[in-house]
């Protein structure tokens, strides 16, 4: 099933998000009392959902994050293998997991999705080679990278070292099975007076360098694979600039890198659609290629303060999420994917899971009720589901 809008259909659309969006944004702000639950969504098509895969197929490829456990249930397996034509693994290629020690490996978790992937004709993602994520006991960049005394003369050449190691085992055990890797991951600050995020471990090590360090292991371990830089908020412009100016140096040094992988952990009304679009634009611009890596649809509409002080979150909207809710979420994924299809350079478009029974964002950056993704906790298409593949459909 393919689709064709006109403009005028577009334009019709992208007003209807616009109304149910700023209800959404009222509603969360407190403004609208939470009784007012608005209509029902429309009953969705009684017909067969159509493949996403198929539907997607002459515009990127579409695909979601998935544990190990996900195809071990014979209804989660179906769905994915029906839905979708990417898998990315959503831990199980990360350093937590697949560096055990120096020189040890564990690739079993993620073989495993590999070869579900490649017996149902899936395309894979390799995320990430690099991170700095650290909480608690769970550790993306294991201690053993850093071991040593770091006023050793040689300590810098020694991490050094054991990262290309790491990254040129684990990109040689996955050439010819991953298309592309998002070779590092979130490497670019937040705070305005820094262009890297000095706090990672990776950068007190041996500063910037780390990045060009893992971009030439991958590429020299693969020369076929797709090389991505992966970050969130690249919709905004300041963060955006900092990354653009960390690849125009990288590629001025001679470093790989084939394109920009853009989070997109986005809500019913943020980021506006024109900041997302310029996100898009101002990558092809350098002649890259852009992927959604992480979409998701977040029901709240949270303040960055949020993420830093939970007391800032908004509160939960409880088991019974109201309609116009719901119904702008739906009308959110479609204006979105309206511009994913009109932009040329996307080359996938990767949701951060598929069902609402598993998604991070219950859990963080506080315990809540919050649906962001496609299929319900039954694997039921949802409204937002059917607006992306069917253009006919108003919830």
């Amino acid at each position: 099933m393919m689709r064709a809008r006109g403009t005028s259909l577009r334009l019709f659309y992208i007003a209807l998000t616009l109304s149910s969006v700023a209800w959404a944004a009222d509603f969360a702000n407190g403004q609208t009392s939470p009784a007012h639950d608005g209509p029902p969504l429309a009953a969705t098509p009684g017909a067969e959902p159509p493949p996403l895969r198929s539907v997607m197929a002459k515009h990127f490829l579409v695909g979601t994050a998935i544990e190990p456990d996900s195809i071990d249930s014979p209804a989660d397996a179906a769905l994915l293998a029906a839905q979708f034509s990417s898998l990315t693994a959503e831990n199980k290629m990360k350093p937590g997991t697949i560096g055990v020690a120096e020189g040890r490996y564990d690739f079993e978790p993620a073989d495993k999705i590999i070869a579900f992937a490649h017996a149902h004709g899936m395309a894979v993602r390799g995320h990430t080679l690099v991170w700095h994520f650290q909480s608690g006991n769970w550790k993306e960049a294991p201690d053993w990278f850093f071991a040593g005394a770091r006023d050793e003369p040689q300590y810098r050449d020694i991490v050094a070292a054991r990262l290309r190691k790491y990254v040129t085992d684990v990109v040689t055990h996955f050439r010819g099975k991953v298309y592309a890797w998002d070779v590092v991951n979130e490497v670019i600050s937040d705070n305005s007076n820094q262009v890297y995020r000095e706090d990672s471990p990776w950068y007190r090590a041996f500063g910037k360098d780390y990045i060009a360090i893992a971009f030439r292991a991958a590429r020299a371990a693969d020369p076929d694979v797709k090389l991505y830089i992966n970050e969130y908020n690249t919709d905004d412009p300041n963060k955006r600039e900092k990354l653009l100016t960390v690849i125009r140096e990288l590629r001025a040094e001679g470093v790989s890198i084939d394109g920009v992988g853009h989070q997109m952990h986005i809500s019913v009304n943020r980021p506006p659609l024109a900041n997302i679009k310029q996100a898009l634009d101002d990558v092809a611009a350098l002649g890259l290629e852009n992927q959604v890596t992480e979409l998701d649809v977040s029901l709240y509409a949270d303040s960055g303060e949020c993420w830093r002080n939970p007391h800032a979150c908004l509160p939960d909207l409880g088991r019974s999420v109201p309609n116009d809710v719901m119904r702008a979420q739906a009308l959110r994924y479609r204006a979105v994917f309206d511009v994913f299809e009109h932009e040329p350079s996307i080359k996938a478009v990767t949701f951060w899971g598929y069902s609402d029974k598993h998604t991070w964002l219950s859990s963080t950056p506080v315990s809540r009720t919050n649906l962001p993704l496609l299929f319900d906790a039954d694997l039921r298409p949802k409204a937002a589901y059917w607006t992306i593949v069917d253009p006919a459909y108003q919830p």
